[in-house]
């Protein structure tokens, strides 16, 4: 079956994309191993300068690149701009960092030598979403690149276009055919290539239900696996939020990629004293939310990636309002054609409701009042998931606590969560294990060998 991609502002299909046979896996496999063969034997100083030739080709593409993800999967021209520039300075950051991050470690022992070296492994398979169609490519692949490793990635089957341009981007700009491979395979070929003895791991962002079958797969073969699954982010406004502020963030936290981000704040925990005051402004913002054409400069929210994510979204909504909840804005399919669910605000919410135990993917807001902070820390760890959570407090004794106190991967204090090169990107729980970005994301997928001389 061809992967069909589909602009979801007008249901209009773009361009069809064939799957790869049993012969097109082989080769894309044979191709990755006889790259890695001599990609990791390539000074340190050519894979940089590689990298850095990406980089520059990118940035002097950044708005077709966004058209690209735009008309695919539905996020603002400005979002999808932004996500394009941000591949490129990640791409710059490793190009510069990934020698210090990997480099060997002098460990004192019983010898007179010893310590431990990071080597690269083989071809490492990413299964990459549709959401950030650049950014969940360029996170998983560039560090594990430029540590000496080869990847090939499976798109998801809405975002060919994109997919097929990031691998283009790499061989345009020099890169080593092999290095960067995209390959159009079915869910059910994935096993088969998990279990390749040339695949030394496996990375997916992705569903719940679909980390499990391929932490199984990865698991019957030995294989090494890094997931990064759902999230059901708190955002926590505690008794010393700045409202202002505050309420402006937990917005753009809410409709940013069109309310479809596994690190996008789905649950609003605000402690009874500023409880009035915040849901009545946050309402009021959600409903004045500018939504339309993507492509258009004062569109802030799009379309959702699908009719059938529309449609489950909004099920999700109508069983929850059914149960008891309360909606303050929105809760609703605009008239017209496109994807689009009007940005919603919801109040009490039944916890045994869709809305009150499901991730919900697309622009609604759940809002709970609490006592207090720490029934806030309380209801954030209510949850199979932990992926990231935020805080916003100008205490700093409410900003530690809470960082101390919720049990996610993340916790960032006046900001939105956000993926960064710096830091260690992943979660707990039913969010996943693994590292990607960061000093620890570079190392998941190197042989950590240690040495020692008497």
């Amino acid at each position: 079956m061809p992967f069909v991609s589909t602009n979801p502002t007008t249901g209009q299909v773009i361009e069809t994309f064939p799957t790869a046979d049993a012969a097109g896996v082989e080769l894309a496999l044979a191709t990755a191993h006889a790259a890695f063969a001599d990609w990791r034997h390539r000074p340190y100083a050519e894979r940089a300068l590689l990298m850095n030739r990406v980089a520059e080709l990118l940035e002097g593409e950044i708005p077709v690149a966004a058209e690209v993800m735009t008309r695919e999967m539905g996020k603002t021209f400005a979002a999808a701009k932004g996500e394009a520039s941000k591949c490129a300075m990640t791409m710059r950051y490793y190009a510069t960092e990934t020698e210090r991050l990997i480099a060997p470690e002098n460990i004192a022992t019983s010898g007179s030598r010893s310590g431990v070296r990071y080597e690269p492994t083989g071809v490492i398979f990413s299964i990459t979403p549709w959401n950030f169609p650049f950014w969940q490519v360029i996170r998983a692949a560039v560090p594990t690149i430029m540590a000496g490793n080869v990847v090939i990635f499976k798109h998801a089957p809405n975002v060919g276009g994109c997919a097929r341009y990031i691998e283009s981007l790499f061989r345009r700009a020099g890169m080593p055919e092999g290095v960067l491979t995209s390959l159009f395979v079915e869910v059910d070929q994935v096993e088969g290539i998990i279990a390749d003895r040339r695949v030394v791991g496996v990375c997916l962002t992705g569903s719940e239900r679909a980390g499990r079958s391929v932490a199984a797969s990865a698991g019957a073969h030995l294989k090494k696996v890094v997931l990064e699954l759902g999230g059901s982010d708190p955002f926590i406004v505690a008794s010393s939020a700045d409202l202002e502020r505050t309420v402006a963030a937990a917005v753009t936290a809410r409709v940013q990629n069109n309310g479809q981000a596994c690190i996008a704040s789905k649950r609003y925990l605000v402690v009874e004293a500023v409880a009035d005051a915040f849901v009545t402004r946050f309402a009021e913002a959600m409903a004045a939310v500018p939504m339309g054409d993507p492509m258009d400069a004062a569109t802030v929210l799009g379309p959702l990636v699908s009719a059938s994510q529309r449609d489950i979204l909004d099920q999700q909504v109508a069983t929850s309002l059914a149960a008891g909840a309360t909606a303050l804005t929105g809760a609703n399919c605009p008239e017209g054609p496109g994807y689009f669910y009007a940005p919603t605000v919801l109040s009490n919410v039944p916890s045994s409701s869709p809305a009150g135990c499901e991730e919900l993917f697309g622009p609604v807001a759940v809002v709970t009042v609490v006592p207090d902070l720490d029934a806030a820390i309380a209801e954030a760890n209510n949850t199979v998931w932990g992926l990231g959570a935020s805080v916003w407090a100008q205490d700093s004794a409410e900003i530690d606590a809470v960082s101390a106190g919720v049990d996610a991967g993340m916790v960032f204090a006046n900001a939105l969560v956000a993926s960064m090169p710096e830091l260690p990107f992943g979660g707990t729980k039913a969010s996943g294990f693994g590292r990607e970005l960061g000093a620890l994301g570079v190392r998941e997928f190197l042989n950590a060998k240690a040495w020692y001389v008497s």
